[in-house]
């Protein structure tokens, strides 16, 4: 086996990094944004995966910018190629001269389709009954690089980001893994994406997660889906002459209707959402 640097952040990365362990591949070095602080306490804490890494032992450094120090560093672990996955940072070009094996990716649809930040979020927003994974040769511009290989993954009428995602970090894992043989002896080959065919999706901002109740029901599900791990859905009500905020935790859709099951409303405790009609 070849050596190989890791960068990653998120959970997505962790499990994929443990994936990967456990089938034997064991990076010389782990990459990872700087600790950030979170929770009510904002208490500075390192990235999941960082943690992960540090665990194992495995070397990490989390630099602010891949700027020459931090390049060096990466220089030094003398690794053939790099993985990356969800690291959330743009790697600069001088990045790529560093992997005689170059940089390798797991993205979370079948490329070129769903390019960019959001490719979960995206296709059930669109109501896809079909998406994958693809593994994918790092190039500068954004999920433009060479296809390695892809494995389609079909969604489930009912599934959110919460069921579908873990799904696909299994599936891109062990595609990784699969794939990672014949990567390393250089007797896997490249096609390159119909860059005519590709799609663009962005960032997620937490205003997207609002929904209009008295609109189309089927976006409204789709929405619901979509941002049902992060940022989560809502909408506006008036009770008491007064506009409040209400959280939908889970909801269902039957017979072309989309209905909220538990909610929390505003400065309230979840509770069931007929509950809250027949207060209202």
């Amino acid at each position: 086996m070849q050596k190989f640097v890791y960068f990653g952040t998120p959970y997505v990365a962790r499990d994929t990094l443990a994936y990967l362990m456990e089938h034997g591949y064991t990076p010389a070095l782990v990459v990872s944004t700087p600790d950030a602080r979170r929770g009510r306490g904002q208490v500075l804490q390192p990235s999941v995966t960082k943690a992960f890494a540090l665990e194992k032992n495995i070397p990490v450094i989390t630099p602010e910018k891949l700027d020459p120090h931090a390049l060096s560093e990466i220089r030094n672990a003398q690794a053939s190629y790099a993985i990356v996955v969800a690291y959330g940072k743009i790697l600069p070009p001088p990045i790529f001269d560093i992997f005689p094996g170059g940089i390798i990716n797991i993205h979370y649809s079948l490329l070129p389709k769903y390019r960019g930040a959001s490719p979960v979020e995206s296709a059930l927003l669109a109501g896809e009954t079909m998406t994958g994974v693809t593994i994918q040769q790092m190039a500068y511009e954004l999920d433009a690089g060479d296809i390695l290989a892809s494995r389609e993954v079909a969604i489930a009428p009912t599934e959110t980001t919460r069921e579908l995602r873990p799904r696909l970090i299994q599936e891109g894992a062990a595609l990784l893994v699969d794939i990672l043989p014949s990567f390393e002896d250089g007797s896997l080959r490249a096609i390159p994406q119909n860059h005519a065919e590709a799609t663009h999706v962005g960032k997620i901002a937490k205003e997207d997660g609002e929904l209009d109740l008295s609109s189309d029901a089927q976006t409204n599900w789709n929405k619901y889906r979509a941002f049902a791990e992060s940022p989560g859905t809502y909408f506006f009500t008036e009770k008491n002459g007064k506009r409040i905020r209400v959280k939908i935790k889970t909801a269902t859709f039957e017979n072309g209707i989309f209905v909220p099951d538990r909610i929390i409303p505003e400065g309230k405790n979840e509770m069931k959402y007929a509950d809250f009609i027949k207060q209202s």
